[in-house]
């Protein structure tokens, strides 16, 4: 979403460009973009948003606008309010490849065959 070429913030950020900032206001623009669709899709309106969340209709406004900072607590009550995601985080995995079963041997030189032919490929198996 783009402010218009008159906007003080898209102003500001030309002239002082902190991509910091232009990032913020960037997803801060996109969760209160998604949030209106929704709301207009389910036909809530901002007065009952607010009583969901527990806000003030003013402050909803301000969320909605893009222009309020808004804080990860209120994005959570606002997912869990609307049984959306706004925000997705990759899970951090811990463990790239299981192996259940036996290989006996050499342990380093099982390990570096493992992890060579798993590297390369997809296989289910390897040929150690």
């Amino acid at each position: 979403m783009k402010f218009s070429q008159n906007n003080i913030i898209d102003t500001w950020l030309t002239e002082n460009g902190n991509p910091e900032i232009a990032k913020f206001i960037e997803k801060n623009l996109e969760i209160a973009t998604k949030v209106n669709t929704i709301l207009k899709e389910r036909g809530i309106k901002k007065i009952a948003f607010a009583k969901m969340l527990g806000k003030k209709p003013s402050e909803i406004t301000k969320i909605l606008s893009g222009t309020h900072n808004i804080t990860l607590k209120t994005i959570t009550k606002m997912e869990v309010a609307l049984d959306i995601n706004l925000i997705n985080i990759e899970p951090v995995i811990q463990h790239k490849y299981v192996y259940l079963g036996l290989i006996k041997g050499d342990k380093n030189a099982i390990k570096d065959c493992l992890e060579t032919q798993y590297e390369d490929s997809d296989l289910l198996y390897a040929n150690c």
